[in-house]
């Protein structure tokens, strides 16, 4: 039986619904991994360091036989998390490691001889880690969508609701976990690392690589700290832009709609509203800081929008464009899909 496959194979198993088990240590799953993939370390951060040390200052003897006396109690709860992620029929699992080495040839092993179907990714996350980087440096992404408007005109809600109906849509902040904003962080937790974002955006990408075009909102090079790959972002620059229009009142709606949890979060606005003093000058943010701390949201966002988004942002409606107004989001919803239809005419 073949134990070991290709990147190529391992990936048309994850398209027919293969659980991928990456072995490696929670920090290594962290920054980044094969999305979808189900973390089972064989060695956790601390084992794995001590592992690397015995080898090199005893050897590869003694570190294996260390290494086989940290596993072997923990085979069969592995086993078992694995075997309860399964669908049932599904297609063997597929193991990484990093380069393809020990630890996944010993997981895929003990599976198939504990009666689960096990194929060993040779090159490891590696391999797919130099599949992300070619994919994003010679791929030319065709026909984008770009729907770009002010702060708080509702881009994410209007592309939401497109993706519902089975649109073609990227959701950059969504993979990015940020609002792309000087508050966009707020609220959401950490965002992916770099490596993740970026292996996050290939699997989505995958999903519509059939499609005529895609859709997704105009953002900035930088989505929080994360970074959009440069010929992806140039890509989203070369295209035709779908510009949506809202009035003042409408788009605060929409923002304050955006932070749910605002009033537990008044300290964190604190230092993102003083990074914007160089901006703005001392009196104005002090102005601001009285009204978050008497949680006057509505002025607040308000006054945000006038004095600091739309100045900052209004540059970027392009040349190029089709113009939306949305005064509701069901209206502004109908408007958009005329507004694609037209494009995809042209």
């Amino acid at each position: 039986m073949q134990e070991v496959i290709d990147l190529d194979q391992a990936l048309e198993l994850r398209q027919r619904g293969a659980l991928l088990v990456d072995v490696r240590s929670p920090s290594e799953f962290a920054e980044a991994s094969i999305p979808g993939a189900l973390n089972v370390p064989i060695l956790d951060d601390a084992e794995r360091a001590e592992i690397g040390t015995l080898y090199k200052q005893v050897g590869r003897r003694d570190a294996r036989r260390r290494g086989i006396e940290i596993v072997a109690p923990k085979i069969p709860t592995m086993l078992a998390q694995i075997e309860a992620a399964r669908q049932p029929d599904s297609p063997p699992a597929v193991v990484f490691c990093w380069r393809g080495g020990m630890r996944s040839q010993a997981l895929t092993s003990f599976l198939n001889l504990g009666g689960i179907p096990a194929r060993q990714l040779t090159g490891g996350h590696k391999a797919f880690r130099r599949l992300v980087l070619d994919y994003f440096e010679q791929t030319d992404f065709g026909k984008i969508l770009v729907v770009r408007g002010l702060t708080g005109v509702g881009k994410t809600l209007l592309l939401h609701r497109l993706a519902a109906e089975t649109y073609p849509v990227i959701d950059l902040e969504g993979l990015a976990n940020h609002r792309g904003s000087a508050f966009g962080g707020l609220g959401l937790g950490d965002q992916p690392g770099q490596k993740m974002f970026e292996a996050r955006l290939w699997a989505r990408l995958q999903e519509y690589r059939d499609s005529d075009y895609l859709l997704t909102e105009g953002e900035s090079r930088h989505i929080g700290r994360l970074v959009l790959p440069p010929r992806f972002y140039r890509a989203l620059q070369e295209q035709t832009s779908l510009w949506v229009d809202a009035p003042l009142a409408y788009r605060v709606g929409v923002i304050l709609d955006d932070y749910p949890a605002r009033d537990d979060l008044t300290a964190a606005f604190e230092p993102p509203l003083r990074a914007l003093k160089e901006r703005l000058g001392s009196v104005v943010i002090e102005d601001l800081l009285r009204l978050l701390h008497e949680k006057r949201w509505d002025e607040l966002t308000r006054r945000l929008m006038v004095d600091y988004y739309d100045p900052l942002y209004l540059h970027t409606c392009p040349a190029r464009r089709i113009e939306i107004r949305v005064d509701n989001l069901d209206a502004g919803v109908t408007d958009l899909k005329q507004a694609i239809s037209q494009l995809l005419q042209d």
